[in-house]
């Protein structure tokens, strides 16, 4: 693994830490809500080949916030989140996201549901 990879791997592994104390004014995300995107970001990047070639939206790693504009669907049946993706360091260079995806977490955030979709961005 090469230094971005093992930076990358970090802030991901650190993410669901700045759940557990939330901003004042805040309420604390659920820890089934942090599991969700966290199983969400990490299926997304599975199915996409990796983090040497693909990265998800930022959103995906706002962890204190449940997953920000990512999430479409917050209810007792499911968490769905809906998110681009690209290869490494397109949001902060301006290139086009190459894909989509759309995802749905079980309530306790441990089980994929189902990718209803993950290709081209819509």
């Amino acid at each position: 693994m090469n230094v971005s990879t093992l930076t990358a791997l970090a802030l991901i592994a650190g993410t669901a830490s700045l759940a557990l104390s939330p901003v004042k004014g805040q309420e604390a995300v659920p820890a089934a809500q942090v599991r969700a995107i966290n199983l969400a970001r990490n299926t997304a990047v599975a199915e996409n080949g990796g983090l040497s070639i693909y990265r998800p939206q930022p959103c995906m790693l706002e962890t204190s916030s449940g997953g920000g504009d990512c999430l479409l669907q917050n209810d007792p049946s499911v968490y769905t989140f809906q998110f681009l993706g690209g290869a490494p360091g397109w949001p902060e260079d301006g290139s086009d996201a190459t894909t989509e995806t759309e995802i749905q977490i079980s309530p306790d955030g441990r089980t994929v549901d189902s990718i209803l979709y993950n290709g081209s961005p819509r």
